[in-house]
């Protein structure tokens, strides 16, 4: 049987029970509306994703081109790293000739001889594409000791390029020949964001990512290798020579 005191405690949390009030409809509708409001704010800024999706799109931002999501990134490198952090990916900093690129993360990325990131495709250049950027870049670093570096509009007439390649490449025969080969091998470093297009006037500007992406120990190992084949085949008597003589070392 239940006490007096069983019977006062039953009463006032049914008193209580009675008199918290229902909650509204509106409320009830507010609710959500909250949660909503929380996880909008926990995002990335707008704009900070604006330029990590513009960087990702095209691998580079250059100032030159792009300056405000340039400087959204430059002024954001931790949060646009820790968009690109779980994809093993990072952000080259070129503040000097007004560069950002993306870049694979060494340091998470095995050592293997095969190209292991599944979302960077590694770019084959071919023997020719090779030359010219070499070239290229050659042409770059003169026009930055002469300018400076981190001058921009690093133009080269066309004209300039065509007996630099015929030396290791030969005469196809014709110049026409000659400058349509040329004008296909720039063709094809634009769609690597090497080189712009020709202008008006046949020039073209060497874009500041040649830097980054043309190793100057692999560019002086294809121009010695190129010398070597051009001695061999001017005189094979003494390229037989050399081979027997390193044969006997």
């Amino acid at each position: 049987m239940a006490g007096f005191f069983d019977k006062m405690i039953s009463q006032g949390v049914s008193a209580n029970a009675s008199s918290e009030p229902e909650p509204s409809g509106e409320e009830i509708a507010d609710a959500p509306v909250e949660e909503t409001v929380t996880s909008s704010e926990l995002r990335t800024l707008k704009k900070i994703r604006e330029a990590a999706q513009e960087l990702l799109k095209y691998g580079l931002l250059e100032e030159s081109s792009k300056p405000n999501l340039y400087r959204v990134v430059l002024t954001h490198p931790e949060e646009v790293s820790c968009i690109l952090e779980p994809l093993d990916l990072d952000i080259g900093i070129d503040e000097i000739r007004g560069l950002l690129y993306v870049k694979v993360r060494l340091d998470e990325t095995p050592d293997q001889d095969e190209w292991s990131h599944p979302l960077v495709r590694r770019q084959r250049l071919t023997l020719e594409q090779s030359l010219l950027v070499a070239i290229l870049r050659q042409h770059f670093v003169a026009w930055e000791q002469e300018s400076g570096t981190g001058a921009s509009q690093a133009q080269i007439p066309i004209d300039d390029l065509l007996p630099q390649l015929q030396i290791y490449l030969g005469d196809p025969g014709s110049e026409s020949k000659e400058r349509t080969r040329l004008f296909t091998l720039l063709d094809q470093l634009k769609g690597h964001g090497l080189v712009t297009s020709p202008d008006a006037h046949e020039r073209i500007v060497i874009r500041p990512i040649i830097v980054h992406l043309a190793d100057p120990t692999n560019l002086q190992a294809l121009l010695v290798w190129l010398r070597e084949q051009i001695d061999q085949q001017t005189s094979p008597h003494h390229s037989s020579e050399k081979d027997s003589n390193e044969e006997e070392i």
